[in-house]
């Protein structure tokens, strides 16, 4: 039996051992489902606290209880570590760390270069190593294989490497990492065969694609594909206000159409890990082949204003009730990114909040899921507690602005309270409002 063939075996028989560094929103449903197909999984983060809570029953991420984990990790099946010598005793790597923007917004790949080199530290023959981070056409083999050869280890003979994109979506009640497709991208055929027998044992479709590059670029693709719609309708939504007409009600209309169109909706800006940045990656790589992306472009200027649009109409809206905004009591609805989750990485709630700040607005939030602010790489709201959200409450501000609609969140209770209601998502209805509800 040829090297490759019995590693694939083990796969099939859950003999393998399953590694997968960084237990965030991406690499902890991911655990989450190779435990429930069978595997033992060694769960390695940087993040001490993220370990102590998996260990003992604490939550970090509300759609993922840490109780599940914790009784894994009881039984043996699950180990959450910061001790990386313990990749030595995997066959299979998964690679769930952040690829962020640096302050000139352009990809900063720290987080999976370090991760790749401590890799190459611990390879072992027989291991092979997937990335699973969003990022542009050609990190795997450029970047990542490049650092693994260094360990003396031949790709397609003594390890292998594979690139699969992640296609989380939080909180989604219809999808789950196990329910999702799987595409996976071989930097060579046996690397492809393994990376497919890897995850034919937690999902229920995998979409063998002919190369790393050809992965990478799918991811992109998708996201690409969302930015630019919701900047779309972002222009338009803008366009309407002047008009006076209400965007959303349009919207209902035209997805009326059984053909031919899909709904995307507007909204105070682009939030989460992935629509925000991943663009940006495939027009820093564009560059280097001497490549516009027009469109790409233009759509993520169009997102990265919509906060600034949103403090405009604040203003506006303040201003007819003869009120500035500085000095004024204003409170913030949903701090995450979008609805019903906890997640807050790249939340406009945030950016909103700093704008009112820098008006001179006394400023306030109010999120069920997110009862305080939670550390962030260029915001500081840590500081920040979610307010009661009682009648008494309410009618201490000069302006509700609705950042996140909340299902939890009865809205009906906000309006009959409030002042003023800036109203970003349409949570309050497409029904008559009266005049204090601004739709931005």
């Amino acid at each position: 039996m040829k090297f490759i063939d019995e590693l694939i075996q083990n796969v099939r028989d859950r003999k393998a051992k399953i590694g997968i560094i960084g237990l965030g929103y991406v690499g902890l449903p991911l655990a989450r489902e190779f435990c429930e197909a069978g595997f033992q999984v060694i769960g390695f983060d940087v993040d001490p606290g993220k370990v102590r809570c998996l260990e003992t029953g604490k939550t970090y991420i509300r759609h993922l209880p840490a109780p599940y984990f914790t009784k894994l990790y009881k039984e043996g099946r699950f180990k959450p570590t910061t001790d990386m010598k313990l990749l030595k005793k995997v066959d299979a790597i998964l690679i769930c760390v952040p690829t962020p923007l640096d302050k000139m917004r352009e990809p900063d790949m720290t987080y999976v270069r370090e991760t790749t080199e401590t890799i190459a530290r611990h390879l072992r023959k027989g291991q092979i190593v997937t990335l699973e981070s969003t990022t542009y056409p050609g990190t795997t083999k450029e970047l990542m294989q490049p650092i693994l050869d260094q360990s003396g280890l031949k790709l397609e003979k003594d390890y292998f490497l594979a690139y699969s994109p992640e296609r989380e979506d939080p909180g989604n009640p219809n999808f789950s990492t196990g329910t999702i497709p799987k595409v996976v991208g071989g930097a060579g055929p046996d690397s492809l065969r393994l990376g497919c027998e890897v995850y034919k044992g937690v999902v229920t479709e995998v979409i063998p694609v002919s190369s790393c590059e050809v992965a990478e670029a799918c991811k992109i693709v998708e996201n690409v594909y969302r930015c630019i719609n919701i900047a779309l309708v972002n222009e338009l939504k803008m366009l309407f206000d002047r008009m006076d007409i209400d965007v959303w009600e349009v919207i209902n209309a035209a997805k009326t159409k059984p053909f031919g169109f899909q709904a995307f909706y507007p909204g105070p800006g682009l939030g989460g890990h992935c629509i925000p940045i991943d663009p940006l990656y495939l027009s820093w790589k564009a560059r280097q082949y001497g490549k516009p992306t027009r469109f790409i472009e233009l759509a993520c200027e169009i997102n990265t204003l919509m906060p600034e649009h949103v403090i405009g109409r604040v203003a506006e809206a303040m201003n007819e009730q003869g009120k500035a905004v500085k000095g004024s009591k204003i409170l913030v609805l949903g701090l995450a990114y979008k609805k019903d989750v906890d997640d807050v990485r790249e939340s406009p709630s945030v950016t909103l909040i700093e704008l009112l700040q820098e008006r001179g607005a006394k400023v306030d939030y109010h999120d069920p899921f997110v009862p305080s602010g939670k550390p962030m790489r260029e915001h500081n709201i840590t500081h920040m507690r979610s307010v009661p959200l009682t009648p008494a409450n309410i009618r201490k501000y000069d302006c509700v602005l609705i950042a996140t609609d909340h299902t939890d969140v009865d809205y009906d209770l906000v309006v009959k309270n409030a002042r003023l209601v800036v109203d970003t998502r349409n949570a309050t209805g497409n029904k008559k409002r009266p005049r204090k509800v601004v739709k931005a």
